[in-house]
């Protein structure tokens, strides 16, 4: 399977029923997966006439307690972000797939990370944040689109999988574990009509007295949680490393082999995959920081998870960065010859 196809069936496995999505590339194949097997499920696919109108859907389908998603691309999630926002305050589970491109504007459909701010910083109005997964294969892309449907519906809030061009459109082989669905808490609040009970409501707009203030302190205890118990990340021979390679996604895939080639000669390197970008995994990074290390973060943008690894680092060490913005892509062969100086 390409990822995108991967990511599709996934969430099909994962019992998602309803689909809305737009074309745009790189992720066309995730829709068009979708237009052929939700009927085959007894799901709903709905090419919706914009993006706009795709994450509304989406709030909608939620709303009744149904498993939804939608997925698109840098421009198109940019485009979502209202709605995004909306699920967020409405504390509507649901599942938003960004397969990155080259920007900014409609750039070109070159992979990119472009969006890591987009993504982990809330990207729409609000106080807010999305639960955000970032694979970096395709058995990766297959477990975590499951676990996004699990841990949106734990924590009633929007869960996003931040892959990139490479990944949607690459075929590797994977295992495609069965489901297995965790015991959830009963959806009590879904509108799935009230004969025999009292009316639920489900809203964003809170106009009482210190009401919208108590909404938000609510949504940040559980914004909390998440940093408390969802921080996922791996390693790669840290324990006596003294370069720390920082990378995510498709790039710490491209730097994982140049880590490998420096240990060859010697070199102290390693490596930190962050799996959550939110949650951040700040205290696995600080904890390695200090005398004697150094960090560099390698990313397809111009410098945009390297300030979160800084403020984890807290000064305890020096960061560095590589990378490539959007039109350009990152090879083992300059990564390793910037990292040989």
């Amino acid at each position: 399977m390409k990822g995108n196809e991967a990511i599709a069936e996934a969430a099909i496995q994962a019992e998602c029923r309803f689909y809305a999505g737009y074309p745009i590339t790189p992720q066309n194949e995730i829709p068009e997966y979708m237009s052929r097997r939700m009927p085959e499920v007894n799901g709903i696919f709905i090419q919706a006439e914009s993006e706009l109108s795709a994450i509304n859907m989406v709030y909608g389908a939620s709303a009744c307690g149904t498993r939804a998603m939608t997925s698109s691309s840098s421009p198109g999630i940019s485009l979502k972000q209202e709605g995004i926002s909306f699920l967020a305050g409405a504390e509507l589970p649901s599942v938003i797939v960004n397969i990155q491109r080259g920007g900014p504007g409609l750039g070109n459909i070159s992979a990119s990370q472009a969006d890591y701010f987009q993504a982990v910083k809330g990207g729409g109005h609000g106080d807010y944040r999305v639960l955000v997964y970032a694979p970096y294969n395709l058995q990766e892309v297959w477990d975590l689109t499951m676990l996004a449907f699990d841990k949106a519906d734990e924590y009633r809030n929007p869960v996003m999988i931040l892959g990139d061009g490479i990944l949607g459109q690459m075929m590797e082989p994977f295992a495609p574990t069965p489901y297995a669905k965790p015991l959830l808490p009963e959806k009590t609040w879904a509108l799935t009509g009230c004969s025999g009970r009292a009316p639920n409501v489900i809203k964003t707009l809170f106009m009482g007295e210190g009401e919208l203030e108590q909404r938000n302190y609510m949504l940040q205890a559980k914004y909390q949680k998440m940093k408390e118990k969802e921080v996922r990340f791996q390693t790669y021979e840290t324990d006596d490393a003294e370069l720390i390679v920082v990378a995510f996604g498709i790039a710490a895939r491209i730097a994982i082999s140049t880590v490998g080639r420096l240990r060859q000669e010697g070199r102290k390197v390693g490596l930190l995959r962050p799996v959550t970008l939110f949650p951040f995994p700040e205290k696995p990074i600080n904890e390695i920081a200090g005398a004697g290390k150094r960090f560099i973060t390698v990313e397809l943008n111009a410098g945009q998870m390297v300030e979160d690894v800084r403020l984890a680092v807290n000064g305890k060490s020096e960061v560095l960065f590589y990378g490539s913005p959007g039109g350009g892509i990152i090879t083992p062969e300059g990564l390793y010859e910037y990292m040989s100086k």
